[in-house]
């Protein structure tokens, strides 16, 4: 069988042979990847840069569902074989790496691939692979932990992603992965009608376009203003309780991200990242549960990190 070179010469800005086949999903990849290939040549020091580690890394503490960094990095050191898919700059890849006795894997179908490399270089425990996750170069049951935060989702299928890579868990390891959460019916409809502006943007383009939303975020921030809403609007998912204007906004109508942790640059990025992706699927949590349920995995958590995502770690049964 002849291979598939759509997402290979989109890549490299070669004519695809006449005569090489084309799957329908590669294409969609194809697209993606020119997102993240941009998105990652421009944004090298992401999450390398000492203000952002704190945020960054507490956050992986509530999605890992450990109560400090301490205990992440003891939760790596307890590790002998770990993969990471979509290590984007590779901060997370070096922090594993630096923690981990044994060997670390980053696997990235884009030119993410590339800056990971650049920035784990120098640790001898530390391997980048470019490929496919569907097509991941590695025996199955081979690791002990395979951590896929924010990628699965951007692939053509979530849940065929999900069960490619639990086949290369070890019986008895570990698997984390993060995915995007189906949200309100007032968010999803702004999602959907801002992608499909944004989507056929160059990515150039895409963040002239996301600056609007990023100051609007921005501003709304900085009024940290707060109010409380004594009853729920359950149409619409909105809890009642004391709410942040700008965290309403955010999960309820609009992807205004703002972060005082970042420059605007980056901010700019992570609403230029929602939006730009040709794939970028949304879940709820009984449809995830039910791919588990599928997998016969019994031993496993939800680990409430944000209302936007779903945050699973799951153990591979041993028999």
């Amino acid at each position: 069988m002849q291979p598939d070179l759509t997402e290979f010469c989109a890549r490299h800005g070669l004519q695809k042979p006449a005569n090489a086949p084309t799957r329908p999903e590669a294409r969609e990849q194809a697209r993606t990847n020119q997102t993240f290939s941009d998105k990652w040549r421009r944004f090298k020091q992401y999450g390398l840069e000492p203000e952002h580690k704190e945020f960054l890394f507490g956050w992986y503490c509530k999605k890992l569902g450990v109560p400090d960094l301490g205990a992440l990095k003891d939760f790596y050191r307890a590790k002998k074989r770990v993969l990471e898919v979509g290590p984007g700059s590779g901060f997370n890849t070096r922090f594993i790496a630096e923690n981990c006795p044994g060997e670390v894997f980053a696997l990235d179908v884009s030119d993410a691939a590339f800056t990971t490399f650049e920035n784990t270089s120098d640790l001898q425990n530390c391997c980048v692979v470019q490929a496919d996750l569907m097509e991941a170069p590695f025996p199955d049951d081979t690791f002990d932990f395979i951590i896929a935060d924010g990628v699965l989702h951007h692939t053509p299928d979530t849940r065929a992603a999900v069960e490619a890579l639990y086949e290369k868990v070890r019986p008895g390891g570990q698997f984390f992965f993060y995915v995007y959460r189906k949200m309100g019916a007032v968010r999803a409809f702004t999602d959907d009608y801002v992608r499909q502006k944004f989507m056929p943007l160059s990515a150039e383009e895409c963040y002239a376009a996301c600056e609007g939303i990023t100051e609007l975020g921005r501003e709304l921030s900085r009024l940290n203003a707060t109010i409380r809403l004594e009853k729920p609007i359950p149409v619409l998912g909105i809890p009642a309780g004391m709410h942040n204007v700008q965290r309403l906004l955010y999960y309820n109508f609009l992807k205004c991200f703002w972060n005082e942790a970042f420059d605007y640059e980056t901010n700019n990025m992570v609403n230029f990242d929602w939006y730009h992706p040709h794939n970028a699927w949304q879940h709820t949590d009984e449809e995830v549960e039910g791919w588990l349920n599928d997998l016969g995995v019994k031993n496993y958590v939800f680990n409430d990190a944000n209302p936007n995502g779903i945050s699973v770690l799951l153990t591979k049964p041993t028999a």
